[in-house]
């Protein structure tokens, strides 16, 4: 059976572990405690192919940058997630974990997770972001970053309510065993 590594990266607090809690168990953890660095392992039939599933949970906050990285190699593919309630969790994927992933694993298929879906319709959190003169990430944001990175695809869930959580690790399945061809990056044009 083939293995597949799929490390999850973003800011502290976006919702990494509930995605992975909520795909390896179908639960919802009732508390937040913050990730060092963690392990799950899931098997997953996608297109007729078993496959084992190793999930690497990381830590979003700067102070654990190096330790972070160490989980890098052997990645076969990447989720990027930012919480569609924090934009500067959506900026982040920009100037932070693009950056980061590429540098240490150039050419690794990279799945944007826009997460916490359900908080685009809570009107407390919709009161916290408009206190605070913003509003939350829309799909099309989503979408336009997804192209920016360079992503396989752009994909939303809600693990509270258990929305579109199996559909993000089939499609991460997918980006190792049917890749697409990786385009060259323009960096500059020679006149």
């Amino acid at each position: 059976m083939q293995s597949i590594k799929c490390v999850v990266v973003g800011d502290g607090a976006v919702g990494k572990t509930c995605l992975l809690i909520c795909y390896t168990t179908n639960a919802f953890p009732k508390e937040y405690i913050p990730t060092v660095f963690d392990n799950y392992s899931a098997q997953n039939t996608v297109d007729g192919r078993t496959v084992s599933l190793n999930l690497w949970d990381t830590a979003g906050q700067e102070e654990y940058d190096r330790l972070r990285t160490l989980s890098y190699p052997q990645t076969n593919v990447f989720i990027i997630c930012f919480s569609i309630a924090s934009p500067p969790s959506y900026e982040n994927v920009k100037h932070k974990w693009y950056p980061e992933v590429c540098h240490h694993c150039p050419n690794v298929p990279i799945l944007l997770v826009g997460t916490k879906k359900d908080l685009r319709s809570n009107p407390e959190a919709l009161k916290k972001l408009k206190e605070q003169n913003q509003i939350p990430i829309t799909t099309q944001q989503g979408v336009g970053l997804s192209k920016q990175i360079h992503a396989v695809k752009y994909m939303e869930c809600s693990a509270l309510n258990q929305e579109g959580i199996k559909e993000i690790f089939i499609e991460s399945v997918r980006a190792v065993l049917n890749p697409t061809p990786v385009k060259p990056k323009k960096n500059c044009v020679l006149l």
